[in-house]
């Protein structure tokens, strides 16, 4: 089943589990749709999924920077070694924040919400782990 999107229950999960004032890595597995989706009345010219997930990324980028964060790496997915067999990805990244109270401070943020509707159009399935340290 798709992911674009936590549920309701997904997100309280990450506030409830995810430690407060310490710092977090979001895995990000992304696989775009040949052609983005872009509901009626987006302002966007017809692009690919990932060309689409660029447009993201180059407003994201900032938007997780004001908040102390960074991304750490990106890579592009290759196979699958222990997994599902129906789950394919096109891209890896990786993003560290310095807390999940500066994570949901960049997810509320009208100018984020807005960029977001490239993301959204851009996936056909993604996936987003929080992480923290171990130890």
């Amino acid at each position: 089943m798709a992911s674009i999107e936590p549920s309701d229950n997904q997100f309280a999960a990450f506030v409830e589990r995810a430690p407060g004032g310490t710092p977090l890595v979001m895995i990000n597995l992304l696989r775009y749709r040949d052609q983005a989706q872009y509901p009626a009345g987006v302002d966007a010219s017809p692009c690919s999924g990932r060309e689409a997930y660029q447009r993201y990324g180059e407003k994201a980028l900032q938007h997780v920077a004001q908040v102390g964060g960074k991304p750490i790496w990106m890579g592009s997915v290759k196979t699958v070694v222990i997994g599902p067999t129906d789950e394919e990805w096109d891209d890896a990244i990786l993003v560290e924040y310095p807390s999940r109270e500066a994570f949901m401070e960049m997810v509320a943020k009208p100018d984020y919400q807005q960029c977001a509707v490239h993301r959204t159009a851009a996936l056909a399935d993604s996936r987003l782990i929080c992480t923290v340290a171990a130890g």
